[in-house]
């Protein structure tokens, strides 16, 4: 069984320093440690977490700026386009008002060279006829 002495208080009193002795030397700095560390780990996650937030932040400006691209060039694609076709439709009608003076000049080519034709036809005609009534008369006609 245990006996009550003195020693009992001399074995609490030991334990008392003991463990103010590991406080003070094992117990303590191990504490500040855990607590530098848990400050600096909650610093880098907000850190972290402004980071992100600005990331965030970020992607949508750029995909706004995307969009907004997007729609720049859609709208010059089809100004470009719209240009092409006027041009289009001008050269057309440069080639088409091309066209008609080239028909024109050939009709009037062709009026001139069937006038010459028709010309020269009837003086044929007329010749051959007055031959003709000649053969046929028997005799020259004046």
């Amino acid at each position: 069984m245990l006996e009550v002495n003195i020693t009992l208080f001399f074995q609490i009193a030991n334990f008392l320093i003991l463990l103010f002795l590991l406080n003070l030397i094992l117990y303590r700095p191990i504490r500040n440690i855990i607590n530098e560390r848990n400050r600096q780990i909650s610093t880098l996650e907000r850190t972290v977490q402004e980071l992100q937030a600005k990331v965030e932040q970020e992607q949508v400006a750029l995909e706004e700026n995307m969009a907004l691209a997007k729609k720049e060039g859609f709208r010059e694609k089809e100004e470009l386009k719209a240009k092409g076709i006027e041009e289009e439709k001008a050269i057309i009608q440069e080639a088409m008002g091309q066209a008609e003076k080239k028909v024109g000049e050939a009709k009037k080519e062709i009026e001139t060279s069937l006038a010459e034709v028709r010309k020269t036809l009837e003086e044929q005609v007329a010749l051959f006829s007055k031959e003709l009534a000649e053969k046929i008369l028997g005799r020259s006609l004046q």
